[in-house]
Formats: C-alpha cells, structure tokens, sequence
C-alpha cells in the first residue's frame, strides 16, 4: 500500500539537490543560462517538483517562501515536517510515501489541494487550520473509523475527497454516511455524488444530522463569544488597563493575604467589613472601572494623536517635496541662463562668479530641506511629551486615590486591633476567636505585624498594578519614538544623499563646460 524503500541510499533534501531541482525545472534557454550564473533566488520560486528522489526527510525548504505548487510525491518519507514557512502554498502532493501521521501542516493556511494518498495514515485529523481545502485525496491508507469522516465537515469549500482503498470503504453504509454528513461534497473516489445517494443519505441520517447541526450552531456561537470576549480584553490590552473593569484587583489584594482572615475574627472589625470594606471595596472598583474607562478613552485619543502625527508628517513632507520641487526648477532655470552666458563669457572672473551663484543655490535648497526635517522630528517630539504626560498623571493620579483608601483602612484596623489587645490585657474579651488569632495578642508587637504585614500585601498589589502599567506605556512610547525616529534618519539620509548626488552632477556639467570653454 505504502512505498518501499528503494535499494538504493535514502537522499537527503540538501543545497545540491535542490539547486539541481531548481535548475533542471527552470528556463533551458538563455534565460536559463542567465539565471544559472547569477544564482538562483529561491524565495522567487513558484513551483517546485521533488518526487521520485528517494527523499526520506524533508528538510531545507524554509528559503523558497513563494511556493505555490510542491511535489514531494513519490518518495519514502515518514514524518510531514520542515514545511512551516511555505505559507504561500496552494497545492501539495505527499503520495506514495510512508507517513503515518497528519500533522505539520498548521501554517498552510492557503492550501487547497492536498494528496496525502497512498501512506499509511489511520486517522485524519491536525488540519484545523486548512480552511480553504478543496481538493482531499487519502485513499490507499489505514483509515478504520468511518466516524472518523465526520471531522471533514470543518472544511466548507471541500468539492472533492478520495477515500477509495481504506478499511472504512469495505462497510456497506461508506458511501451514503459520507455524502449524509458532508453534504456539500460533489465527487467521492472520482464520482459524481448523484441525487439518489443524497436522498438515501438524508433520509438515513436525517435526526441525527439535525441533532449534530444544532450542537455545531451552538459550538459556532459560543466560540463567537469567546472570539468576541478575547477581541475585547485584547483592546483593553492595548489600552493597558485590561482586568480594572471590575473587582479583579481589590480581589487579589485579599486573596494573598493570609494575616486579614484572622484579622477578621477581631470584635468591631465584622462591623468595619459591613460599613467599611464594602464601601471600600467599591469605591476601589469604582476608581478602577474609572481608570479603565479612561484609559480605553486615552488609547483612542493616543490612536488620534498617532495618526495626527503621521498626518502632519506626510503633509510636511508633501509640502516639503513641492517647495523643493520648485527651488530646483527655479535653480535648472537659471543654471540654464547662466549655461548660455558661461558659453559666451570671455571674463574669468564673470565664470567664477556663475559658478559659486550655483553651488549657493545648491547649499540654499539643502538647507531648506534639512530645516523641513528638523521641523517634523521637533513636531514628533511634542506630540509624544503630551501623551506621554497626559497618560502618566491619569496613571498616578489613580494610584495615589487607592493608596489613600489603602491607608485610611489600614488605620482603621490598626484602632480596632490595639483596642482588643488592651481588652485582651484586662481579661475583658468575651468573644470566641481561633487559636491562631488568639496568638496575634501574645504582645503588641506581634498584633501591629500582623496589621501591617496585611497592609504591605495590600499595597505592593497596588504598586505592582501601577509598574506593570506604566512599565508597558514606557514601552510603547519608547518603541513608537524608536520607529519614528528611525524612520526619520533613513529618510534624512536618503534625501541628504539626493542632494549631494544632484550638486556634484550639476558642478560636474559645470566644470566640464569651463574645460571646453579654455
């Protein structure tokens, strides 16, 4: 069923064998010839045929980027590997090798034809991401599970499958269950999909069709759901404020802090928790709901100012082509008037004047630029400071409101604690508390730890919310300045490159014109 191993040594997929490939497969004429000395451009391949090579590995193929078409048929390989950079492939023939396994195929998104016949494959599965699947030959394998089919149902622009020579086409329900649960299918082992089968296979299998379209449908809008959930903690992301929309931080200031559920057997601390934590708690969520409300509103406003930026950049740049554009036609026009005089110039003196009119024009058209230039990298300059202003007072302003809160809490407790160790001192406790909490009132000292240690959870929750944020606004800023500016200088460099290459044309033209003139 599956290819032998030739006599001869396996070969490996290696620089000789595909220069040779590439070589052989390409122009035979001229061009061929051309293309030979100068080196082949792999990534510029298109096609690219590697069957009967006695290929045991695939290897070496991540250079040629552009493949459309890859044969590979033919051979004896065991594992589909080495093709993850080939994202550009549409069509790929894998038969008549001896790969046991689907899998290595997760990048290929763009595949429409895929021959994996003749191996020795007994399950089809790892093809999620082959949307765009048309064509699927697989007979010729080990495929035993006729259920195993309704995995094809995925794949909606699938016309054409050929499962002819699996163990599954020997069961006398094989063709009317495969054209019952991939009704869009049209040929099966190299036949039109007739009517008469459709209807069999509809009447067979109608309910439990229904039952299997009703669970997709609600397999398809709950992962819509979840698609729609990640989009938007993604956009919070993106605004740095994901998880303030809620109690999340409040939460995990008390889910590590292991001294406040003692704490909270204290007499008068049960009272603090009804009137205070509440409020507390609220208030905090409140703040963060209004930072997260603030951020997503400062991430539009940055988007704004971003686009802004790039918008007066290419107008400046725009306006700065055109000004140039024009000092240069009015330099060609003059250059040409004083051309004509030089041509007729019998004073040294008059020459040389002419000459340095020119180059001053040419240094003025330098400058111009250059000054153009500095304008935008000063104009960039300003509108990151103001963002990066405005986001860092609406992050330290929130941050020193939950600081205070945290603090004014602190205190609260701090009272109630002193005073239970003072009733604790007089004997005057009548309340039943854990052992545990009974060892906080051994002193005052071991009290006022346990306060604080809750206090400093508390607060480094706080700290770390308030670095990890600014920490990623940091970055953000750094890298855009980054890109922008270097963006800027290759462009300065460009445009200073220009400009010189323009003069020493120009006062070439002119030292040659005052050669001939002497």
């Amino acid at each position: 069923m599956s290819r032998l191993y030739d006599t001869a040594e396996p070969s490996l997929v290696d620089e000789e064998l595909l220069q040779k490939a590439v070589e052989e497969q390409g122009p035979q004429d001229q061009a061929g010839q051309i293309a030979k000395e100068e080196g082949m451009q792999y990534d510029e391949v298109c096609q690219l045929r590697l069957d009967y090579k006695n290929i045991l590995k695939i290897d070496h193929l991540w250079q040629f980027t552009s493949l459309t078409k890859l044969q590979l048929d033919n051979n004896i390989i065991e594992k589909i590997e080495g093709l993850g950079r080939l994202t550009n492939l549409k069509w790929l023939d894998l038969s008549f090798n001896n790969i046991e396994g689907i899998e290595g195929l997760d990048s290929l998104v763009k595949l429409e034809d895929l021959s994996l016949y003749n191996n020795r494959i007994s399950v089809i599965e790892n093809m999620d991401t082959l949307l765009n699947l048309h064509v699927l030959s697989i007979g010729n394998n080990f495929l035993a599970q006729l259920e195993n089919v309704i995995y094809l149902r995925k794949f909606k622009n699938l016309r054409t499958l050929n499962l002819a020579g699996n163990p599954i086409c020997k069961e006398d329900r094989y063709k009317i269950f495969v054209a019952a649960y991939l009704p869009e299918l049209v040929y099966l082992d190299f036949r039109l999909l007739d009517e008469q089968t459709r209807e069999q296979a509809f009447g067979k299998y109608q309910y439990a069709i229904e039952e299997m379209r009703h669970n997709e449908a609600q397999e398809r809008r709950a992962m819509d759901a979840r698609q729609e959930q990640e989009e938007e903690l993604q956009l919070h992301r993106d605004a740095f404020v994901e998880l303030l929309n809620g109690p999340y931080l409040f939460d995990s200031m008390y889910a590590d802090d292991a001294e406040a559920a003692k704490l909270a057997y204290l007499p008068g601390v049960s009272v603090l928790l009804e009137t205070y934590p509440s409020p507390y708690s609220s208030h905090l969520v409140a703040l963060c709901v209004q930072v997260f409300e603030i951020g997503l509103a400062q991430r539009g406003r940055r988007e704004d100012e971003v686009k802004s930026f790039f918008d007066c950049s290419r107008e400046a740049v725009d306006d700065n082509q055109q000004r140039a554009a024009q000092i240069a036609a009015d330099f060609e026009k003059a250059r040409r008037q004083v051309m004509s005089e030089i041509q007729q110039a019998t004073d040294a003196r008059l020459l040389e004047a002419q000459l340095n009119h020119c180059s001053e024009e040419i240094n003025q058209l330098c400058d111009s630029l250059m000054t153009q230039e500095l304008q935008l990298v000063d104009q960039l300059e300003d509108i990151i400071k103001d963002f990066e202003r405005n986001i860092s007072d609406m992050v330290a302003g929130f941050i020193e409101v939950c600081r205070d809160l945290e603090n004014h809490h602190h205190e609260k407790l701090l009272e109630i604690a002193v005073a239970t160790l003072e009733r604790v001192a007089k004997n005057e406790l009548e309340e039943d508390m854990p052992d545990d909490v009974r060892m906080l009132f051994v002193d005052k000292d071991t009290v006022i730890n346990a306060v604080s240690a809750s206090h400093d959870t508390h607060l480094l929750k706080i700290d770390n919310r308030e670095d990890e944020l600014m920490t990623r606004c940091n970055s953000w800023m750094s890298a855009l300045m980054k890109s922008v500016q270097d963006e800027e200088v290759k462009r300065n460099r460009k445009r200073i490159s220009e400009i010189h290459n323009y003069i020493d044309y120009v006062r070439d033209q002119l030292d040659e014109m005052q050669h001939e003139h002497h």
